[in-house]
C-alpha cells in the first residue's frame, strides 16, 4: 500500500456518536470524505438525519441512527442494526457528551450522577459493545478535551461571564484518557486499536472577543479551533496510517498545553 492510500477509509464502517454535534459534524464529513461509510448517532434522531441528509447531498455515505449511550438496550440495538445492514464495525468515534452541570461547581450531586451516567458509564458501555465485534485493524478514538490534561485557567475568561469551573467535565475527560489506555491494552491482543484525541477551544459565534483574545493568545498558533482542525488526525487514527499507534492521547490544541 502507498504511502498516500493508506489513509483511505474505502470499505470501512464508522459510527460516531454525537456526529451533529460542534465537533462531530466535521469528524462525521472527514471519515466519510475519506470513503468511509459512516453511522451518525445520539438521541436527536432529527439533528442526525439533517446532517446525514445533507452530506448524502454531496455524494458521501452517512446513515442516521438513533442511540442513547447511557441505556445499554439502546446501544445494543444500534450496533445489531449496524451489523444488519453493513455486516462489520471497523471504527468507533466516541464523541457524544452531555454538559448537565449548568451552574458548575455549585450544580447538586444528582446533576454530577446524571453527567457520569452519560460520559463516564455510557463511554464504558459502548466502547465494550462495539469493541467486542470489531475484528484486527479495528480503531477506537475518543475525543478528550484539553481540560482532562490541565486545570482551568482563570485568566483567559477575565472580563466575560464565562468561567470554566464545571468539575464533571474535567473529572471525565481526565478519565477518558487513561480510559483509552486500558482499552488498548484489552483489545490489543486482537488488533483493535484505542487513541484519544484532546482538542482545543473551538470557536463559536457565542465567544465573546475578549475570550477569543485571551484564548488565543495561550496558543503558539494564535488561534482557536475551527470546523476542519479534527478531520485529519481523526482520519489518520482510523485509517491503517496508524496502524502501529495505540494507548496515545493527541493534543490538537494549537500549542495551548506545550506552554
Amino acid at each position: 500500500m502507498s504511502g498516500i492510500d493508506c489513509f483511505g477509509l474505502s470499505g470501512k464502517v464508522a459510527l460516531v456518536t454525537g456526529g451533529a454535534g460542534k465537533y462531530g459534524r466535521q469528524i462525521v464529513a472527514g471519515l466519510a470524505e475519506a470513503g468511509a461509510h459512516v453511522y451518525t448517532a445520539s438521541r436527536d434522531l432529527k439533528s442526525q438525519e439533517e446532517l446525514a441528509a445533507e452530506l448524502r447531498g454531496k455524494g458521501l455515505n452517512v446513515t442516521a441512527l438513533r442511540l442513547d449511550q447511557a441505556d445499554e438496550a439502546s446501544v445494543n440495538a444500534a450496533r445489531e442494526e449496524i451489523l444488519r445492514a453493513s455486516g462489520r464495525i471497523d471504527v468507533l468515534v466516541n464523541n457524544a457528551v452531555s454538559r448537565p452541570m449548568k451552574d458548575g461547581y455549585a450544580s447538586d450531586a444528582e446533576t454530577f450522577d446524571e453527567s457520569m451516567r452519560v460520559n463516564a458509564t455510557g463511554l464504558f458501555i459502548i466502547t465494550r459493545a462495539i469493541g467486542d465485534v470489531m475484528t484486527d485493524g479495528g480503531s477506537i478514538i475518543n475525543i478528550g478535551s484539553i481540560q482532562g490534561m490541565i486545570a482551568p485557567d482563570p485568566t483567559i475568561y477575565e472580563g466575560t461571564d464565562l468561567n470554566g469551573w464545571y468539575p464533571d467535565y474535567f473529572f471525565h475527560k481526565g478519565g477518558m484518557i487513561n480510559f483509552t489506555r486500558f482499552v488498548a491494552s484489552y483489545y490489543g491482543k486482537r488488533g483493535i486499536r484505542c487513541n484519544c484525541v484532546s482538542p482545543g477551544g473551538f470557536q463559536t459565534e457565542a465567544h465573546p472577543d475578549a475570550f477569543v483574545r485571551q484564548y488565543s493568545a495561550r496558543t503558539f498558533l494564535g488561534r482557536m479551533a475551527g470546523d476542519t482542525d479534527l478531520k485529519g488526525v481523526v482520519v489518520f487514527l482510523a485509517s491503517d496510517a496508524s496502524a502501529y499507534i495505540t494507548g496515545t492521547n493527541i493534543p490538537v490544541d494549537g500549542g495551548y498545553t506545550a506552554k
